[in-house]
C-alpha cells in the first residue's frame, strides 16, 4: 500500500488527461513487470520524474511505482517535503552524505522495488546528455540488478531550467526504453558509466528526429543546435553546469563557515 504515492500518481495522470499532454512510450518490455531495477533516463525539464513515472505505470501491468533520487532541496520544502517523503523516495545532498543516498537506495532495490536515476545529475540546457557520474552504475553494482535506460523528450516544452514555465495544452511527450544494462561487479564504474550513457544518447538522439511536432519561427530554443535549434551547444551546457556547481559548493562552504 502506498497511501499518498498512488493519490499523486492519479493527481499527475488527471493533471495529463486535462491538458492533453498526449504521452507515447515505446520499448516498454523492458520495464521489470516484478522485481528490482533502476530506471536510468536523460534530464531535461523539472516534471522528468513525473513523465518516466508516468510511462512506467502504463506499461506495467500492475501500475509499478518508481522511488526517484531527488535533490534534498525538494525535501527541505514545506510543500513538497511532505510529499516526497510520503512517497518513499530518495533525498541527494549534493556534495553532502552521498553514502546515505546510495544505502536508502539499495534498499529499496533490495526490496524488489524500482529506483528512478537521472545519471547527469542535472538538467541539461543543450537537451543533449551530459557525461553521466558514476553514482547509478555503483548503485546497480551494490545491488545486483539491472539498469534500464531510458530517453524522455518533450517535456523541456512545459518547463525547463532557465525557462518561464508553459502548461499550454497538447504538448506530446515521448518515452523510449532501452535493453537494460547488466553491470558486472568488477566493470570499472566510469566505463560501464561510459556506455549507459551512450546507450541513453542514442535513445535520445532517435526520440529528438521522431518527434512529432517541430518548433514554430522563433520558438526554436527548446530544438538542439545540432538540429537546428538554438538551445546551448553540448559544450556550453557543460560550462554552465560546471559554473553552476562550483557557486554550490561555494554556498556550501559559506554556510559551512557560518555555521562554524
Amino acid at each position: 500500500m502506498d497511501p499518498v504515492y498512488r493519490p499523486v500518481v492519479q493527481l499527475v495522470v488527471n493533471a495529463y488527461r486535462l491538458k492533453r499532454w498526449d504521452l507515447t512510450v515505446s520499448g516498454g518490455e523492458h520495464v521489470p513487470e516484478q522485481g528490482p531495477a533502476i530506471i536510468a533516463t536523460n534530464h531535461i525539464g523539472y516534471l522528468d520524474f513525473t513523465v518516466s513515472g508516468y510511462a512506467v505505470r502504463r506499461v506495467t501491468r500492475r501500475n509499478r511505482l518508481v522511488r526517484y533520487a531527488a535533490k534534498q532541496e525538494v525535501f527541505d520544502h514545506p510543500v513538497s517535503g511532505p510529499l516526497m517523503r510520503g512517497m518513499k523516495h530518495i533525498p541527494v545532498d549534493r556534495g553532502g552524505d552521498v553514502e546515505r543516498t546510495m544505502r536508502m537506495a539499495v534498499e529499496h532495490l533490495e526490496q524488489g522495488e524500482l529506483v528512478g536515476m537521472f545519471p547527469e545529475a542535472t538538467i541539461s540546457r543543450s537537451f543533449v546528455p551530459l557525461p553521466g557520474k558514476t553514482g547509478t552504475v555503483r548503485m546497480a553494482q551494490r545491488a545486483g540488478v539491472p539498469i534500464v535506460p531510458g530517453a524522455i523528450w518533450g517535456s523541456q516544452r512545459i518547463w525547463t531550467k532557465g525557462r518561464p514555465r508553459d502548461l499550454s495544452s497538447g504538448v506530446p511527450l515521448t518515452v523510449d526504453f532501452g535493453t537494460p544494462l547488466q553491470v558486472d561487479p568488477d566493470e570499472d564504474a566510469e566505463a560501464a558509466t561510459a556506455r549507459l550513457m551512450a546507450s541513453i544518447g542514442e535513445l535520445v538522439d532517435r526520440a529528438q528526429r521522431r518527434y512529432p511536432v517541430t518548433p514554430e519561427p522563433g520558438d526554436e530554443w527548446w530544438q538542439p543546435a545540432h538540429l537546428g535549434g538554438t538551445a546551448p551547444t553540448p559544450e556550453e551546457a557543460a560550462a554552465q553546469a560546471a559554473e553552476e556547481a562550483a557557486a554550490r559548493r561555494r554556498r556550501r562552504q559559506g554556510q559551512d563557515g557560518a555555521g562554524g
